[in-house]
């Protein structure tokens, strides 16, 4: 655990500071996205995105998006990404019954520091599109007329 980390763990419990969970979680999650195959360019409908899987972008806590991946050859997929309350983001929303009241509260609330993104990772496994039977037909096919 970082220096930092610890020293804002230890405000937050001495009641220093509010938003116990802000402090020791932050507002924002690394949300990794791959696919299979690999190399598929994802977009979120929060205007993020990536060129190329796997990929990890740092994410809003409390925002909750489609993910789309696509590439050339296979089906779009979208996948929806969620959010929960999460464990140690609970744990640290309660310290705030004890020291952060209920300033310390709405700041974990507003930020979202409380939530994690469900799935993560964010995984697509794209489907090849039907190979097409339309273009030039070679020879003459079977029972044509021939003149």
């Amino acid at each position: 655990m970082s220096r930092i980390t610890i020293a804002a763990t230890l405000a937050c419990l001495s009641g220093l500071i509010g938003g116990c969970a802000t402090v020791t979680r932050g507002m924002n999650e690394q949300v990794n996205f791959t696919s299979e195959p690999s190399g598929a360019a994802m977009r979120t409908s929060t205007g993020l995105s990536c060129p190329a899987t796997p990929c990890t972008l740092d994410v809003s806590r409390k925002a909750e998006f489609v993910a789309v991946f696509s590439m050339p050859g296979y089906a779009d997929q979208s996948i929806d990404v969620v959010t929960e309350l999460a464990g140690n983001g609970a744990v640290g929303f309660a310290g705030n019954v004890v020291v952060g009241g209920v300033i310390g509260m709405g700041t974990d609330v507003v930020t979202g520091a409380t939530l994690n993104h469900r799935p993560n990772p964010v995984h697509a496994i794209l489907t090849p599109l039907p190979k097409s039977d339309v273009g030039p037909r070679r020879g003459k096919a079977h029972g044509a007329p021939t003149s």
